[in-house]
């Protein structure tokens, strides 16, 4: 198996600051962050494509099986239910709930079989020489499609939803199962192990970018794509309709009306966050009595039950998380807009932790899904889903595309125009420098 040369030295646009800078050349396991702010820019991975062939088409198989075979079954009074990947969707859909089916094969199913599919094909296409120009295309959805991919958080919700299961039936684990967390291993070694960068480089035709000193980019207003991270320089007029030259995705100084859009998601996702804690978001019928409970109802019921890591689990996905990405996004939007200059750093950090836990708050949406086909037991025992759970998932669908839609280097931008303006009034001569780092 033969590895791929180290990096070469590359010219990137930060995506949590917007500063130009040269990557420089990378060795094994290192990586490349951002000289004003914590941000990776890149990351020296070395295995061969051969590699990454292997792992996406081992992950494929495996989560074939687990579209195959059950999860876990239940048995109560001589009646026995089984439950699969799709028995949540099933059950959701018979209930009045298909919005939240929808959602739950999305991100379990078509997101991992379309990643994984899309990469292998990626892989074994771009050894022609030259490559497919329509594998450009492909691998952009790829990547769009990784983070909405959350086999991980899925098992949480099992192993939730098993724990739950104790004290009302007797619980059997199945294939899938392990199906389920090998697939899951394979995945995340799978995405560590591709290289991007020398993907992107080989469908660009093998053209390494010219090394152009920073002035004079700066001066071009030089754009990275963010798809690719190819930085070019649009040609004269284009600005607003240019096309990245590697990747062919549309280049954009900024993300477009970044701004309103994330406000109009974040508003939506406030007011949904009110039903969403206010109604139900199942029930437990044992014997013909039972009651609705709330999201913080769950959370009492576990302490009450002395599963207090269970009961933490449960808090900080439904309830911690969606409140810090609200909160999280109505602060950077409110800074950015008011020009201030502190803390820089220190947003761009929450911004990278804002969009990395949002995808955990579909731990509870799982968990009610398999509650919900697992727990059929008529008069006996039955979990039947609320409207809370509809509100609850809305919630972390807009805040995931919320978090989408905000563009960090605003943030740098009203800061060094602020300053700019105050340099400007103090009858400053020379033209104002980029805003420190916090």
């Amino acid at each position: 198996m033969t590895a791929i040369a180290a990096s070469a030295p590359e010219l990137r646009e930060c995506p949590g600051c917007g500063r130009l800078q040269t990557v420089r050349a990378l060795g094994p396991k290192m990586v490349a962050t951002c000289e004003r702010c914590p941000t990776r820019l890149r990351r020296a991975n070395l295995q061969s494509h051969q590699f990454s062939i292997a792992l996406n088409l081992a992950a494929l198989v495996l989560l074939l099986i687990l579209c195959l075979t059950t999860l876990m079954s239940v048995e109560t009074a001589g009646i026995t239910l089984h439950a699969g990947l799709f028995s949540g969707p099933e059950e959701l859909v018979k209930r009045g709930m298909a919005s939240i089916a929808i959602v739950v094969v999305f991100v379990t199913v078509i997101a991992p079989f379309g990643q994984l599919g899309g990469t292998l094909y990626v892989l074994l296409r771009m050894q022609q020489d030259p490559p497919p120009r329509h594998l450009r295309r492909v691998f952009t959805w790829v990547e769009r499609l990784a983070p909405w991919s959350m086999l991980e958080v899925f098992v949480f919700g099992v192993f939730v939803a098993y724990t739950k299961l104790g004290d009302l039936v007797t619980i059997t684990l199945d294939d899938g199962l392990y199906a389920l967390l090998a697939v899951t291993f394979v995945i995340s070694w799978a995405n560590g192990a591709l290289h991007r960068a020398a993907i992107w480089d080989r469908l660009g035709g093998n053209r390494a970018p010219a090394l152009v000193p920073l002035p004079a980019i700066v001066a071009h207003r030089a754009i990275g794509c963010e798809t690719c991270g190819l930085v070019s320089v649009p040609a004269d007029g284009a600005h607003g309709h240019a096309r990245c030259p590697r990747c062919d995705n549309p280049l954009h100084a900024r993300k477009p009306n970044s701004i309103a859009r994330t406000w109009a998601l974040v508003v939506a996702a406030s007011v949904m966050y009110i039903p969403a804690n206010y109604f139900p978001v199942l029930t437990v019928v044992q014997l013909g009595a039972g009651a609705p409970s709330t999201i913080l109802g769950g959370v009492q019921e576990l302490i009450e039950s002395k599963m207090y890591p269970l009961a933490l689990l449960v808090f900080f996905a439904s309830v911690a998380v969606p409140m810090l990405k609200l909160v999280g996004l109505s602060y950077m939007l409110i800074t950015t807009q008011s020009g201030q200059g502190r803390w820089l750093a220190q947003r761009t950090r929450l911004y990278h932790i804002v969009c990395w836990i949002g995808r955990w708050s579909m731990i509870d949406i799982f968990m009610e899904a398999l509650l919900g086909a697992l727990v059929r037991f008529g008069g006996i025992v039955t979990i039947e889903p609320g409207f809370g759970a509809v509100a609850f998932c809305s919630v972390v669908i807009l805040t995931i595309f919320a978090a989408e839609s905000f563009d960090p280097r605003l943030m740098w931008d009203a800061a060094d125009q602020r300053h700019a303006r105050r340099a400007e009034l103090a009858g400053a001569a020379a033209p104002a420098q980029p805003f420190p780092a916090a």
